[in-house]
């Protein structure tokens, strides 16, 4: 007799339908008197913004100590425990950068900003987005873009969050700990019936549209019919969300891991409790790609930094830089913390999290208004990429050769990101 579960499998009993918790005997396909394949746990990763940067005279290793004998500068000694984990690497930046107060905008992409004529600010896919339209089928959300709720401006510049779509059009995140947690793990509360009712009435209103937009198509302009080509481009993208919703319809959420966060949480608090639920989404197989924009204002606000993040990212010795060595005191010691939980939850063949995620902590600003060689940290194994090392690569490396080499290393195909010119085989394995 075939026995198979996978991880949508759930009980029906009593007219109730109960989500199966996360079992080892998930992934597996076992007949009586033979032994069980186990099938490897996915790929995932993890992109974190720091906004204007961070103290580089004490943040980046010595460009003299390469490879993996250096020593940790001050910014990061609270990494001390993960040294052989994670890879520093110097040199890297975008050619064409959208600007000194705008690090998190094409963070992601690459792209240039004045690349279609007659359009004063443009953007393409980001990195999260190349993941998610591979592998975003096989889980419940295609990504997860998270934003800090933060009423400063910390240097991330436009966009809703770190994520862009194929046609460059930003993406909403969400900004609240308790809604990240519903998002994932809460019931809907509208009946299965009604929520039918309401994709097919979306559904019969897309259809509508559509029609209409072709009939006016003939005889327009070439600028018009590119506009209306975009236009389609975002019925065609709101029609892969409602399959989607579709296919997942009457497939229960995934039982949470964690306790609901309380409400309220800023800074430090805010910062730890996001790193836990993307911790939880990647547990539950909820998602593959998750990005996040750190809320660098009440981050310096819960160290007692006493000063605006522009303020400190124009740093000079004395207060204001003390005030920035405090706030990337704070940012290493959360990602040790993360590092922490992604290497003690472990998957279902055995393995960590840590093993199968790849977590990226940077930005596209180093300090001040400073654009060369940007801050990247990159840990985690999900990309097969040399960590331990400070890898100090030639001046005015694309930033999207790193992208590149982490996209394939995922398994992901790719032939080139933003404006790279190839892979890095010094951070391959």
């Amino acid at each position: 007799m075939n026995a198979k579960i996978n991880r949508r499998s759930f009980l029906r009993g009593s007219g109730a339908l109960i989500a199966l918790p996360s079992l080892a005997s998930m992934n597996y396909k076992a007949k009586a008197g033979t032994k069980r394949k186990s099938i490897k746990a996915p790929k995932r990763a993890i992109f974190i913004s720091m906004g204007f940067g961070v103290t580089q005279e004490t943040w980046f290793p010595d460009l003299a100590q390469k490879d993996s004998n250096y020593t940790l500068p001050l910014g990061l000694k609270p990494l001390a425990k993960h040294k052989s984990d994670f890879t520093i690497v110097q040199g890297c930046r975008h050619e064409h950068h959208f600007g000194a107060h705008n690090g998190s905008t094409n963070w992601l992409t690459g792209a240039n900003r004045y690349a279609i004529p007659g359009q004063n600010m443009s953007n393409s896919i980001s990195l999260d987005q190349v993941i998610a339209g591979q592998v975003g089928h096989q889980t419940r959300f295609s990504s997860l873009p998270l934003v800090g709720d933060d009423d400063f401006n910390g240097g991330h510049g436009p966009g809703l969050s770190l994520s862009w779509d194929q046609k460059g059009k930003p993406i909403g995140g969400i900004k609240d700990p308790v809604q990240v947690f519903h998002k994932l793990f809460s019931a809907e509360d509208m009946p299965l019936e009604q929520r039918q009712a309401a994709i097919a009435e979306n559904r019969s209103v897309l259809d509508t549209v559509f029609k209409d937009a072709k009939r006016v198509q003939g005889g327009l302009s070439k600028d018009d019919n590119e506009k209306l080509d975009e236009y389609f481009q975002g019925i065609r993208d709101i029609e892969t969300r409602l399959k989607k919703d579709e296919d997942w319809l009457t497939v229960p959420k995934a039982k949470a891991p964690m306790v609901e966060p309380k409400l309220g949480l800023k800074g430090k608090d805010e910062i730890e409790m996001i790193y836990k639920l993307m911790t939880a989404a990647l547990q539950t197989d909820s998602t593959r790609a998750i990005t996040y924009r750190l809320p660098v204002g009440t981050l310096l606000q819960s160290v007692d930094a006493g000063f605006s993040p522009h303020t400190v990212s124009h740093y000079a010795p004395g207060p204001r830089m003390e005030a920035s060595q405090k706030r990337d005191k704070a940012n290493t010691q959360l990602l040790a913390g993360l590092i922490d939980q992604l290497k003690r939850t472990k998957e279902a063949d055995g393995s960590s999290l840590f093993d199968n995620t790849t977590v990226v902590f940077g930005g596209g600003i180093r300090s001040i208004h400073y654009i060369e060689n940007v801050p990247t940290l990159i840990t985690g194994r999900g990309s097969n990429l040399k960590l331990g090392h400070n890898l100090v690569l030639p001046e005015h490396t694309p930033l999207c050769n790193v992208w590149l080499s982490l996209l394939q290393g995922m398994g992901i195909k790719a032939d080139s990101h933003g404006d790279s010119t190839g892979i890095i085989k010094e951070l391959q394995a």
